[in-house]
């Protein structure tokens, strides 16, 4: 008991954050230091078992940690939502959690992991929700501590639905008796559960996304942009849980972990391992799509400059045909007007044979230029 003490004032010193020095004592009266609340604004539910069955549910924490001592054979369940420091150092004081872990509950933000320390299990999880009216997947953030006589959840996220896995387990008496490893196999089995509509939501994305690829739409680059990002966090997400579960199978016959529990976890394990498979899948068929988008986009590009590029071929040929009759036309429009000039002395006036030689001389000039453009293709 003296060790055990002992131990909780380590702890105690090492997670009570540095008090500032209290002012120097003067004469005059000081105002009373205002109580702190003892009421903890962040706990979802809290309860107390003993044999499977619920037996109490305090209304804060202080409570749970009395009736918990007074309970020597129960079992404490905590939720919490996005607790501040001074909760979580208030839970570490009473169960010896560890700083490390205690400190990665308070940052959030964390990678999937299973960590332990001592009789203390910390996990880490990310579930995850398929939204169906925006069409992206939200993720949550789930921190689990496990103790011999405890367990505390500590969300940062909208899921998973944890008030369903306590209803499912109070349901479950034989299966809650087990103690803290069970809860921590529903809570498993739930956010892997959660990853099934995920996974539907995703693959009828992705179906969704080839058809609009072969129709042309212009937006579906940033469809496949924003879903990969999506995929590479759920990723994240499933890919570590997998050598988790394995991890947690690894210690069965260590820690002493009841036999209808191991067959439990490794249905869990089984169905990671299918979801992470799928997830996989998807990163690689996503590429694959925005391969051939970009494919057929560099098509539709290259169909589009051949058309202009014809286009200017045609162009360019009118041009040159206009160009051509113009030349054509100004040949006998020149000579016309240099006979047409009203100068008294000019030798072609007087002469019999003037206008039919003006008149040959243009079509001469006119033929010749004629079949000089038509050799060169521009008629």
């Amino acid at each position: 008991m003296a060790a055990d003490n002992a131990r909780k004032s380590v702890w105690r010193r090492a997670l009570t954050p540095p008090q500032p020095p209290s002012p120097p004592t003067t004469g005059q009266p000081t105002d009373p230091a205002p109580a702190e609340p003892t009421e903890v604004a962040s706990v979802i539910q809290a309860a107390l078992y003993r044999d499977g069955v619920r037996v109490s549910s305090p209304a804060t924490l202080a409570d749970t940690f009395r009736e918990l001592r007074e309970e020597p054979s129960g079992m404490a369940w905590i939720g919490l939502a996005r607790p501040t420091e001074g909760e979580l150092l208030s839970l570490a004081a009473e169960f010896d959690l560890h700083p490390l872990a205690v400190e990665d509950a308070m940052e959030a933000h964390q990678r999937p992991k299973l960590e332990r320390y001592g009789d203390t299990l910390f996990v880490v999880l990310r579930a995850a929700r398929y939204l169906d009216a925006l069409e992206e997947v939200d993720f949550g953030e789930l921190h689990v501590f496990v103790g011999p006589d405890f367990v505390i959840t500590v969300r940062h996220g909208a899921a998973p639905d944890l008030s369903a896995v306590r209803h499912r387990m109070e349901e479950s008496t034989e299966l809650l008796k087990l103690g803290p490893e069970a809860v921590l196999y529903a809570i498993l089995d739930a956010v892997v559960d959660g990853y099934a509509p995920v996974v539907a939501g995703v693959q009828n994305d992705i179906d969704e996304i080839e058809t609009e690829v072969f129709r042309g739409d212009p937006e579906v680059s940033r469809r496949i942009y924003e879903l990969s990002r999506e995929m590479v966090e759920f990723q994240r997400a499933t890919r570590p849980l997998v050598g988790m579960l394995h991890g947690l199978i690894a210690g069965f016959s260590k820690y002493g972990t009841d036999d209808e529990l191991q067959r439990y976890l490794r249905d869990v394990a089984d169905h990671v391992t299918h979801t992470s498979e799928r997830v996989d899948g998807f990163r690689q068929a996503l590429t694959d799509i925005l391969t051939v988008n970009a494919t057929l986009v560099t098509q539709q590009q290259n169909a589009e400059m051949r058309a202009l590029a014809q286009a200017g071929f045609e162009q360019n040929e009118e041009i040159k045909r206009i160009s051509s009759w113009a030349a054509i036309l100004f040949a006998p429009t020149l000579v016309g007007t240099i006979y047409g000039m009203n100068f008294q002395h000019m030798p072609e006036l007087s002469w019999t044979f003037g206008y039919p030689f003006a008149i040959g001389l243009m079509g001469v000039v006119c033929f010749s230029l004629y079949l000089i453009f038509k050799r060169r293709g521009w008629l």
